[in-house]
């Protein structure tokens, strides 16, 4: 009777946990990494992570033992089996394309928002001025769609988040999100 009530318990607990598929996390493919950070290029990565349902994840500092280098690679090495599986062969050298094309795509959509009524109506309610503009933009798709986060950094508290818009580039469109 014991070990049948032991053995159900252990299937309650697996039918019960949620599996994620190798490297998935909350939609996303978390990658791990560790090491002095390229500061543009974790920006553009964060970019497109809403495009590519890809995060890069920090697990270590600059210096790291071999135990978390060899977790780090075992786990990366599962995820990149599964991005491969799902965005098929040839998918890095699209994914380092748009990390490298960022820059360009977020001048793009601040070219849009520059014109904006609605945007420079923002700005004023937020006392930001224009050429002070810090903001986080995510690609969302290929069809120029992007999310943009007006932040004003000299605000005191935590939440400096002012407002979120969406931009279109390509039908040169802003609306506000919040």
């Amino acid at each position: 009777m014991k070990n049948l009530f032991s053995f159900l318990l252990i299937i309650v607990m697996i039918s019960s946990c949620k599996k994620e598929d190798d490297g998935l996390h909350n939609g996303y493919f978390w990658l791990y990494g560790s090491g002095l950070k390229d500061r543009y290029r974790e920006e553009a990565a964060n970019g497109i992570s809403e495009k590519w349902k890809i995060k890069t994840v920090d697990a270590g500092g600059c210096i790291i033992d071999e135990i978390l280098e060899k977790k780090i690679n075992r786990a990366n090495k599962k995820t990149l089996a599964a991005i491969a599986k799902r965005y098929g062969k040839g998918w890095e050298a699209k994914y380092h394309k748009d990390i490298e094309n960022f820059a360009l795509k977020s001048a793009d959509v601040m070219d849009v928002l520059i014109v904006n009524k609605l945007f420079r109506s923002k700005l004023r309610d937020h006392n930001i001025p224009i050429d002070g503009v810090d903001k986080k933009v995510k690609e969302l798709n290929d069809q120029g769609e992007y999310e943009v986060v007006v932040i004003n950094s000299n605000l005191k508290y935590e939440n400096k988040e002012c407002f979120k818009l969406a931009v279109n580039t390509k039908n040169r469109t802003v609306n506000l999100i919040k």
